[in-house]
């Protein structure tokens, strides 16, 4: 009998310890933090997803919830116990936490960009807490720049969010499983030039308008615009036409910049009717935003 009291009293103690650690299963989740003082004894406050994080030498150190014990990143080499799924880090019951892609630690579904910090923004479709800058941040030049990617682009100086595709071209496309947010993002259009071009467009639609994309990537861009596979131009009926074809190869039309070559300007050509002054556009690459254009011109 005092046996089984020593065991009952045992398993007490270590679900104590548990919920004193701050790890995933507790009502408080992975305890919220922003140094190290707000945690307990063993643990940090994570510089990243600030949540407190228990220290680790070896993998044995470490809960079942997170264990993998290993450097904070490459510049940082405090060792933490961190996780692998989302199912371990809920494996004490909870349903509301995730595994941070970004730090592999526990952390609490975000809902607002503003509970994931500087710096980051919230995806509220899973949750997880994205590399990326605030709608509204500073940011310099042109693209991406310090802006989250596949959402956002630097417009005079902010983070401002992609447009919303509204046009008859995206609302009749029926492929927009293509797009997303991890492909090349188009952020902005222009009307470089409208003249009648009979050598290039013929008679029938003799105006050619040529629209200036511009775009950005997290992979170079390539040498030729012969090389932008999954380049799309979509017409307003939704159907899809192949972007580099309509793309000359003379100078000036296909311009990349940037220092590791993530931005290019891609200027598609289009015929057009001899007195048209408007047209509606629509632009894509494979897994990329959707990019609505209203083009208008003399």
């Amino acid at each position: 009998m005092q046996l089984r009291k020593t065991v009952m009293m045992l398993t007490a103690l270590s679900a104590l310890s548990v919920v004193m650690t701050g790890c995933p299963g507790d009502e408080e989740g992975s305890l919220t933090c922003t140094v190290d003082g707000d945690c307990i004894e063993g643990e940090i406050c994570h510089p990243g997803s600030k949540v407190c994080v228990k220290t680790c030498t070896a993998a044995v150190d470490c809960p079942s919830s997170a264990k993998t014990c290993a450097a904070i990143s490459t510049s940082d080499s405090r060792q933490v116990c961190q996780c692998s799924t989302d199912p371990l880090c809920n494996s004490e019951g909870t349903t509301d936490l995730v595994c941070s892609t970004l730090d592999k630690v526990c952390t609490p579904k975000c809902t607002t960009d503003a509970s994931c910090g500087t710096g980051r923004t919230c995806d509220t479709a899973t949750g997880q807490c994205k590399a990326g800058s605030n709608t509204g941040d500073t940011c310099s030049g042109e693209g991406q720049s310090t802006c989250t990617y596949g959402t956002q682009f630097c417009s005079s100086n902010k983070c401002a969010a992609l447009p919303a595709p509204s046009c008859q071209n995206y609302t009749n496309f029926a492929s927009k499983s293509e797009l997303g947010t991890t492909g090349v993002i188009i952020y902005s259009a222009r009307v470089a030039s409208a003249a009648t071009d009979t050598t290039y467009c013929g008679t029938s639609n003799p105006k050619r308008v040529k629209i200036a994309v511009s775009a950005y990537s997290n992979t170079p861009f390539p040498q030729t615009k012969d090389e932008l596979n999954g380049f799309f131009y979509v017409v307003v009926d939704g159907s899809k036409l192949s972007g580099p074809a309509s793309v000359s190869t003379s100078a000036g039309n296909y311009t990349v910049s940037g220092t590791n070559r993530e931005r290019a300007e891609i200027v598609y050509s289009i015929c057009r009717p001899a007195d048209s002054t408007t047209t509606s556009t629509g632009f894509y690459f494979t897994s990329g935003n959707f990019f609505c254009f209203q083009a208008d011109y003399l």
